[in-house]
C-alpha cells in the first residue's frame, strides 16, 4: 500500500442506532473501493465488521471495526461503531481519534435515541456531522419525515444534498442538488446512470440547491460576497464552503443511500473524499500538560494506542493513531505511561480481521500492531524528542452492576485475569473488588453489555459464572448521644485479660466545637480534653476520638487500642455490618489491672462499648442517592414518571432537549439495580439515561427495620 501524507488522510467515525445498517454500509463502501470482491451479509456471518463470535451469536455489533479504503489518491480511515448505547465506549473512542462523524439514520424511523446520544457526543467533542438516511428501499421508509425531524431537532444547519425520487421497494433514483444531477440504478444496484434532472423535479431541486448554496456561502466571507453578487457558486466553491461549515459545525449535510443494494454509496464516497476535512484541517489535540500537539509529519514521533482487540491464535491487536511524526517497523520508542521501552515490529493497516503490512504511517494515520511487549489501551509511545501523554477520552459512568463469581471457586483467579484482559478491549467495563461488600462487582453500561461479557467468559474463556445482584453500600450513623461501658475480663491460668472502657457517642458534623461538659446520670460534668484525634474515613465522613480520662484510670498507652476497637466496629457497623460515619467518641473513664491489662483487652472492651452505645444513640441507616437524567420521547413520559415514582425517586425537573424530554430525578441506588432493563421495556429501547452519585440520605423507617432484621438473620445463620 502507498504511504499517504497527512494532507491525503481523512478519519471518519460511522455511527448510528441499532438496525440503521452500518455493517451493511461498511460492506458496500469496501466493495465500491475495490477492497473486497463480494459483499458479505450479516445473516451469512461473513461481513468485515461483526467478525467476532459473540457478535455473530447476537447479531449485534459489540466492538468497533477499524478499516480503510483508498479513493481518488486519498485514504479514508473509517471506524464502524456499535449502535447500542450499551457499547457507547467504542463510539466515544472512535469519535476521539477521528475527525468527522457520519451519522446513519434508519429511514423507517427517522432520528432515534441512539441518534440523539451520538449527536450529543459529537457536540461535546466539536466534530463535524454528516447525516445519512439509509434503507430507502424499505416499505416504511419516509425520507421527508426523517428530514423534517432532523431539522426540527437540529435546526436550519441541517441541509439536504440529496433526496430520493421514490422511496419503498421500488426505490431506484435520487436527485443530487450539489451536482444538480439525477442518479438512477437497476433493480439490484450496480453502477448508476447519471442524467439531467427531469423537468417535473427542477423547481424542487433548484429551491434546495439555492438553500445549499446559501448555507455553503455563509462559511466564507469571499463566498458570501460572490453569492450576493451572482446568487450562485461554482461546484468547487460550494465544496469549499461546505468543508469550512463542517469544521465549524455550522452545516450538517444530509445524504441518502440504500446500502443493501449499494445505491448512492459511490456518490457518498466521492463526497467523503472531496469535501470532508483532512486531519490537518481540524483543531489540534492537547497532551496531558495542556500543550498543543500539531499533526506534523516532521514533528517528533508520538503514537497513541486507543483500542485493544483480542483475537484467537494472535492474541492482542493494538490499534493506534500517529499523533505526530511517522512510525516505521523497527522503531524504538518509550512508553510514557509505563516507563518501558518498546520496539515496534511490523505495522499494519486493517479491515476487520484482515491486516495488510505497511512500511510507514504518517501523522494523522491509523494502524495496528501485534505482539507488543508492554502496551495497553490509553498508552502513548514516544520517540526520543517527544514527551507526550494523551488522556482525552472520557467515558460515561456505569449504569448497570452485578456481582460476579466463578461457579467453580478454583477458577476465581482465572476469572480475574480474564476480566482484566477484557477491560483492555472495553474500558467502560469497570471491575471492582469491594472490600466493603465482600464481592467482585462488574459495572457496565447496561444489561446487554454484561450479558455479552458473560457469553464471552463462558464460551471463549470456558469459565462458568454467576451474576448476582450486588449488595448496597449502606452507611450507618447516629442521631443523639448515648453512653455505654463494657468490661472485658478473661482468666484462664497465668496472665489473664482485663480492660474496662466507659464512653459516650454522639453525632458529629464538621466545625463542631470540642465538648466542655457532658451529662452523665442526669448530672452535668465538666471535662478536660487530654487528646483529640480526627480520622478522615476512607468511605466518607469522619470519626472524632476524644480522650478525657482523668486520674490515670486508663494509661495513655492503651488509647490507640481503644481507638482501634472503635474503628473495627465502624468498619462493620452494629446495625447491618455497613460502614459507620460521622460519629464523635468521648472516652471518659475506665479501669485497668496492673498485670492483666493489655492492648487486646482494651480493644475488645472498646468495640463492645461502642456497639452498645451506638445502638442506643438513635441509629440510622443511610443509602446512596444518585442524580438521574432520563432522555425519553414525549409519548412515553407518563409511563417513565410513574415507574420512577414507584422506585422512590424524587422528580427534580423536566426539560425539552433536541426533540426529547429530559427528566431529572434523585433515586436510591437500590432502585437503580435493574432500571436499564425496565426503561428499555417501557419505551421499546427508545430512551436512555445517565447517573452520577449525589449523596447519602436516610432510608425510610420501614426499610431500615427490614434491613436490620435481614442482617440479624444473616448473623445468626
Amino acid at each position: 500500500m502507498k504511504v499517504y501524507q497527512t494532507n491525503e488522510i481523512k478519519n471518519i467515525a460511522l455511527l448510528g442506532n441499532d438496525g440503521s445498517g452500518k455493517t451493511t454500509l461498511t460492506e458496500s463502501l469496501l466493495y465500491e473501493a475495490g477492497s473486497i470482491q463480494r459483499r458479505g451479509r450479516i445473516t451469512q456471518k461473513n461481513t468485515v465488521s461483526d467478525y467476532f463470535p459473540v457478535e455473530q451469536e447476537y447479531g449485534y455489533s459489540v466492538f468497533s471495526t477499524v478499516y480503510n479504503v483508498e479513493w481518488n489518491n486519498k485514504k479514508l480511515n473509517i471506524i464502524d461503531c456499535p449502535g447500542s448505547d450499551d457499547f457507547v465506549g467504542a463510539a466515544l473512542t472512535a469519535l476521539n481519534v477521528t475527525d468527522t462523524a457520519v451519522l446513519l439514520i434508519n429511514g423507517q424511523y427517522g432520528p432515534e435515541v441512539g441518534t440523539q446520544n451520538h449527536f450529543r457526543y459529537t457536540e461535546k467533542l466539536k466534530k463535524p456531522v454528516i447525516f445519512l438516511v439509509n434503507q430507502l428501499d424499505s416499505e416504511k421508509c419516509d425520507y421527508n419525515n426523517s428530514l423534517e425531524r432532523l431539522q426540527e431537532i437540529y435546526g436550519s444547519k441541517v441541509v439536504p444534498i440529496q433526496y430520493p425520487l421514490n422511496e419503498g421497494p421500488n426505490f431506484n433514483a435520487l436527485i443530487d442538488v450539489l451536482l444538480m444531477k439525477k442518479y438512477s440504478w437497476g433493480p439490484e444496484g450496480g453502477a448508476p446512470t447519471i442524467e439531467e434532472i427531469p423537468a417535473e423535479e427542477m423547481d424542487k431541486a433548484m429551491e434546495m440547491h439555492k438553500a445549499l448554496v446559501e448555507a455553503a456561502a455563509e462559511n466564507d466571507e469571499g463566498l458570501m460576497d460572490k453569492f450576493f453578487e451572482t446568487e450562485t457558486l461554482t461546484e468547487d466553491e460550494m465544496r469549499e464552503g461546505i468543508r469550512k461549515g463542517l469544521v465549524t459545525r455550522s452545516i450538517f449535510p444530509v445524504f441518502c443511500v440504500c446500502a443493501g443494494k449499494c445505491m448512492g454509496v459511490r456518490r457518498l464516497m466521492e463526497f467523503l473524499g472531496n469535501v470532508v476535512p483532512f486531519v490537518d484541517e481540524m483543531p489540534k489535540v492537547h497532551n496531558t500538560r495542556g500543550e498543543e500537539v500539531p499533526v506534523d509529519v516532521n514533528g517528533p514521533e508520538s503514537v497513541y494506542f486507543f483500542k485493544t482487540g483480542v483475537e484467537p491464535h494472535i492474541g492482542e491487536v493494538q490499534y493506534f493513531k500517529v499523533m505526530s511524526g511517522s512510525i516505521k517497523p523497527g522503531d524504538d520508542l518509550s512508553n510514557a505511561d509505563r516507563g518501558s521501552k518498546e520496539r515496534i515490529g511490523q505495522i499494519y493497516v486493517c479491515a476487520g480481521a484482515t491486516r495488510v503490512p505497511v512500511d510507514e504511517l504518517k501523522a494523522g494515520d491509523i494502524g495496528c500492531a501485534v505482539k507488543l511487549k508492554d502496551v495497553k489501551t490509553g498508552n502513548t509511545l514516544n520517540g526520543k524528542d517527544a514527551e507526550n501523554k494523551f488522556d482525552f477520552i472520557k467515558y460515561p459512568n456505569p449504569k448497570f452492576s452485578r456481582a460476579i463469581k466463578a461457579k467453580n471457586e478454583a477458577e476465581t483467579e482465572k476469572l480475574m485475569s480474564a476480566l482484566t484482559k477484557m477491560r483492555q478491549e472495553d474500558p467502560t467495563w469497570v471491575v471492582e473488588q469491594s472490600k466493603e461488600l465482600r464481592q467482585v462487582i462488574v459495572h457496565g453500561q447496561g444489561e446487554f453489555h454484561l450479558r455479552t461479557l458473560k457469553w464471552r467468559l463462558e464460551n471463549n474463556e470456558k469459565i462458568m459464572i454467576d451474576f448476582i445482584e450486588p449488595k448496597i453500600p449502606y452507611r450507618e450513623t447516629i442521631t443523639k448521644s448515648a453512653q455505654a461501658e463494657y468490661r472485658h475480663k478473661k482468666q484462664s491460668g497465668g496472665a489473664g485479660q482485663f480492660g474496662e472502657v466507659h464512653l459516650i457517642v454522639e453525632p458529629y458534623a464538621d466545625g463542631m466545637p470540642d465538648p466542655t461538659t457532658y451529662k452523665l446520670n442526669g448530672q452535668e460534668v465538666k471535662i478536660n480534653v487530654k487528646s483529640r484525634e480526627e480520622v478522615q474515613l476512607e468511605w466518607g465522613g469522619k470519626l472524632v476520638f476524644i480522650n478525657t480520662v482523668v486520674g490515670g484510670a486508663i494509661d495513655m498507652r492503651f488509647m490507640p487500642a481503644i481507638l482501634k476497637g472503635v474503628m473495627e466496629k465502624m468498619e462493620r457497623g452494629p446495625l447491618t455490618g455497613s460502614y459507620a460515619r460521622d460519629v464523635r467518641v468521648i472516652v471518659y473513664d475506665g479501669k485497668m489491672h496492673p498485670v492483666d491489662s493489655n492492648e487486646l483487652s482494651f480493644m475488645l472492651a472498646a468495640r463492645n462499648a461502642f456497639s452498645e452505645a451506638f445502638k442506643n444513640a438513635g441509629p440510622k441507616i443511610l443509602e446512596p442517592i444518585y442524580d438521574l437524567e432520563v432522555y425519553v420521547p414525549a409519548d412515553y413520559m407518563g409511563d417513565v414518571m410513574s415507574d420512577l415514582q414507584g422506585r422512590r425517586a424524587l422528580i427534580m425537573g423536566m426539560d425539552s432537549e433536541n426533540g426529547y424530554q429530559k427528566l431529572s430525578a434523585k433515586i436510591p441506588l437500590k432502585e437503580l439495580s435493574s432500571y436499564s432493563i425496565a426503561l428499555s421495556s417501557l419505551t421499546g429501547g427508545r430512551a436512555s439515561f445517565t447517573t452520577k452519585f449525589a449523596s447519602y440520605e436516610l432510608v425510610p423507617n420501614d426499610i431500615q427495620q427490614k434491613l436490620i432484621a435481614e442482617h440479624a438473620a444473616e448473623e445468626e445463620e
